[in-house]
């Protein structure tokens, strides 16, 4: 089993504390949908489902949408491509006292972004981002390994950030794990940028 300081991360309420390069360190605290950034730097942007469905949260989730503990939510999983790559990897959990009006088209996102119902509904507000380094032990780490099917060295570790969304008394936890390739990104928009000069 793995020790309990693994399977936690420490949350931080800035980026700086996480150690991230300059660069992840602008990822991380894009403003408004990181959608609508990931969609303006690719040429094809697509949500792939990997999962949905009930599943125990993880401990350091609990806390976070109003649980003393680790209980039975909703859960979705899911890897965000740009032309083709996987750049994101996202994890959201609902607590399941949380009704259908709460999030009424939570359960029918299919392969849709999560994003363009939350930005776009003026019922729901976003909590404050939090950011933290994720190391090897941590259960994110392994479910984005998993996602990925590539057999990761020990010294893997991802930058991510979270944050608690409100709509009516419903809370919705949405964690974005930011994969190496999303640094490709930019510098594919600057290459497009230079070369129709």
């Amino acid at each position: 089993m793995r020790p309990a300081s693994l399977r936690r991360a420490r949350w931080l309420a800035h980026p700086d504390g996480t150690g991230a390069p300059a660069v992840m360190r602008d990822w991380l605290t894009t403003p408004g949908s990181l959608t609508a950034r990931l969609i303006a730097h690719s040429r094809q942007f697509r949500v792939q489902k990997l999962r949905q469905a009930g599943n125990v949260c993880l401990a350091d989730e609990a806390d976070a949408i109003g649980l003393a503990r680790p209980r039975r939510v909703w859960e979705r999983e899911v890897l965000l491509r740009c032309d083709g790559q996987p750049v994101v990897y996202g994890h959201t959990v609902v607590p399941m006292s949380a009704s259908a009006s709460d999030w009424p088209l939570f359960s029918a996102l299919g392969e849709r972004s999560l994003g363009t119902t939350l930005f776009y509904d003026p019922r729901v507000t976003r909590g404050a981002l939090e950011f933290a380094r994720l190391r090897p032990g941590h259960p994110l780490v392994a479910r984005v390994h998993a996602a990925l099917g590539r057999n990761a060295p020990a010294r893997d570790t991802y930058f991510a950030r979270r944050c608690v969304y409100r709509r009516r008394q419903g809370l919705l936890l949405v964690t974005e794990v930011f994969l190496p390739e999303v640094l490709d990104l930019e510098a594919a928009a600057f290459n497009m940028n230079t070369n129709t000069k």
